[in-house]
Order: structure tokens, then sequence, then C-alpha cells
């Protein structure tokens, strides 16, 4: 039985940059960065409350089981900012919408209430969106 999810990946164009943006701005911690003999990086980040998660931040480059079309078709949907990559949760959305976005996080949508709580949806730095939620337990407490 599947107890539990681990590791998740996030595709981006550029794993510098990507570690820039998802550590210094989103201000997860780096749980592995480790570069293998034929020269691929793992590259893993996660929330500082969530241990035992793991985002893998993967490039869209050809290899083993990527080849160069699926590559040129994945990374252009990821700059074109159609790939839905997550939910994140805070317990302070106006707090983390303002931090987030004086650190230069590109928001689509301010804080907005809806029936499961407050949300407010941002890009990362390849194109990938996600949405920032507050839970409505957590937005009712809040008000």
């Amino acid at each position: 039985m599947i107890q539990r999810l681990s590791h998740v990946t996030i595709y981006v164009l550029d794993q510098n940059a990507a570690y820039d943006f998802y550590v210094n701005k989103l201000g997860l911690e780096v749980r592995t960065d480790a570069t293998m003999d034929n020269g691929f990086r793992w590259l893993t980040v996660g929330p500082k409350g969530q241990p035992d998660l793991e985002i893998a931040l993967m490039t869209a480059e050809p290899g083993p089981k990527m080849d160069q079309e699926t590559s040129d078709m994945l990374r252009t949907l990821i700059g074109k900012g159609v790939l839905g990559s997550g939910v994140m949760q805070t317990s302070d959305i106006q707090n983390t919408y303002e931090e987030l976005k004086a650190k230069g996080v590109e928001f689509s949508q301010p804080p907005t209430e809806r029936f499961y709580g407050v949300e407010a949806l941002f890009k990362d730095n390849s194109g990938n969106w996600f949405s920032l939620s507050q839970p409505v337990a957590s937005a009712a407490k809040g008000a």
C-alpha cells in the first residue's frame, strides 16, 4: 500500500535560476544538490515545515527519457505559463503575498476569497504557475 508521496518534479528552464527563485524568493530549503558523474544535476527543495517532501527542480533537456522534440515542446509549454504546478499553503496569505511580491515574485491574481479559503496565483521564473492558498479554517482564524 502506498503511504505517502515523497518526491514531485517541477520542470524548469534553468536550474541555477530556479534555485535562486525557490530558495531565495520562496524561502524553500535545499534538500539535495548533487551532480552525478554524467553531469546530471539532482536538485531538490522543500518547505522547511515539511521535511518529508522533496521537489525536484528538473531541467526540460533531452536525455535518456526525453528526446529533443519532447524537450522543445515542454520548454515551450513552460515558457507560455500554461503548466500549473501545485498549491502552496500559508497561514497568513496577505503577509506572504506582500513578502513575495516585494521579492519580485510575479502574481497574476492578488489574494481573493474563494469557497475553500483565500487564494493568490503566481508564477515561478520559468513560467510554471502556482496557487498560494490560505485554507478556509486558517482564513477564518485570521479574520
